[in-house]
């Protein structure tokens, strides 16, 4: 193993849970999951001697790993379906475990209901992500991040309320 391999491996390795989320957003089937998960984790090989560590590898990966996602799910032509329930819901806190199970299932089948670019602004959201980050990421400006970004939860409440359940 070379030392850019073993650089590439724990890098990765560091930031693997952004390959298990949006493998999880984008793909309901886990077997889906794991063809998206090694997808992306294959372009990101590829892609490993582009990288000029000018930005994070994190933020470098957020970038490559969703271009996949998206071409992948075009090239696929596979859709979420949007009735089918998660089985493997990570938890945190063991002592609200079936209350965050639900609230987990919920917002996942939600999720599921958005278009890719929704589930993006969601996913960035999620980790954290300020509203110029998103739209550095998306390749928009930082207003129309906010907006859409808005727009989205505002969407996502009315999934979640539409299927009988409110947080």
């Amino acid at each position: 193993m070379n030392i850019n391999e073993k650089d590439f491996l724990s890098a990765v390795e560091n930031h693997k849970g952004i390959l298990y989320k949006l493998s999880k957003i984008y793909m309901d089937d886990p077997l889906d999951r794991e063809d998206l998960f090694q997808e992306m984790l294959l372009q990101l090989w590829r892609s490993y001697g582009s990288f000029k560590a000018q930005s994070k590898f994190s933020t470098w990966m957020y970038r490559v790993a969703l271009n996949t996602a998206l071409v992948y799910i075009k090239k696929e032509k596979k859709s979420p379906k949007s009735d089918s329930l998660i089985e493997d819901i990570d938890v945190i806190d063991k002592s609200d475990h079936h209350e965050k199970e639900e609230q987990l299932t919920y917002f996942y089948q939600a999720v599921k209901q958005l278009n890719e670019i929704e589930k993006a602004l969601i996913f960035f959201f999620l980790e954290g992500f300020s509203h110029r980050e998103i739209a550095g990421q998306l390749g928009i400006s930082e207003v129309n991040a906010r907006v859409k970004l808005n727009r989205t939860k505002d969407k996502l409440q009315e999934i979640i309320k539409k299927q009988g359940y409110e947080f």
